[in-house]
């Protein structure tokens, strides 16, 4: 009877260790380690391992022709997307000309195109959707594989190989990116980063077409769109001159960049030669 005792004990006590332990794997992460590093680490981990290594191509022209293919499936998407969102615009006006009311989805998808070009929208009327038409444009694929080469030195600066971001754009919330190594005393912006080459490309698309800083290019653009002209990078990089500080000399590399790697840029389709016309 003692021994029987003695075993049930020993029994429950294992029972409870195995639940303790149990517990302790479902419920406690392993990688408690801090030397496993943030998820912002992390994530650039992953960036480092989708990008290629385009600084160790030696072949300069083989080098360009792989950044730019890399890209341009992204680029394309986006100006897809922009041209769905801009064809629903345009019949939205089109309703609007012709005495039709919108109904509750129409209403609904043009406050949201609103909020996300930045755009105040108080009545939906003829005048507010020529003004986001403004805004929602497409940006000429050779103008954003340019510079998108400028700012990230054909993809090999540190924050498009950790965080996918191509085109310098920054953020001003602790921990939203990589901190410069040169940022100056005081200063609290850091390199905005990115999950993907797409969220990179769209939130560049979206800034060009929202933030009044490039208001001129927008203006530019538009004007074009006037004249029934196609839209091109060699008009459009002049509605840049905010997006440096060296303001006309960036004009400048950018425009020279463009003509010196024409025979990288391949012919638009049909589909966007058509909607760069029309739209």
């Amino acid at each position: 009877m003692r021994t029987g005792r003695v075993g049930s004990s020993v029994l429950a006590v294992t029972v409870v260790i195995l639940a303790v332990i149990a517990l302790r794997v479902i419920f406690i992460p392993l990688n408690e380690s801090p030397s496993q590093g943030s998820p912002l680490v992390k994530q650039n981990r992953v960036g480092v391992n989708l990008i290629p290594d385009f600084s160790a191509m030696d072949d300069v022209s083989a080098k360009k022709k792989a950044f730019f293919d890399f890209l341009r499936p992204a680029v394309r998407k986006q100006n897809r997307i922009i041209l769905g969102e801009r064809k629903f615009l345009k019949s939205v006006k089109s309703h609007l000309e012709n005495g039709l009311a919108l109904d509750n989805a129409e209403v609904y998808r043009v406050q949201n195109l609103a909020e996300k070009y930045e755009y105040g929208i108080r009545n939906i009327d003829l005048a507010a959707i020529k003004s986001l038409l403004r805004r929602v444009d497409v940006i000429p694929e050779p103008m954003v594989l340019i510079q998108a080469a400028n700012e990230s030195g054909w993809g090999s600066s540190r924050f498009a190989r950790e965080g996918f971001n191509f085109f310098g754009q920054w953020c001003f919330k602790e921990g939203c990116g990589l901190v410069p190594q040169s940022r100056g005393d005081g200063q609290i912006h850091e390199v905005k980063v990115f999950s993907s080459v797409d969220e990179s490309i769209a939130s560049y698309m979206r800034n060009l077409n929202s933030n009044a800083a490039y208001r001129l290019f927008r203006s530019i653009r538009a004007d074009m769109r006037a004249q029934a002209e196609p839209l091109t990078a060699e008009k459009l990089i002049y509605g840049l001159v905010n997006y440096s500080e060296r303001q006309d000399a960036y004009i400048d590399e950018l425009l020279d960049m463009l003509r010196h790697n024409e025979e990288y840029f391949d012919l638009p389709t049909p589909t966007m030669t058509t909607a760069a016309l029309n739209g």
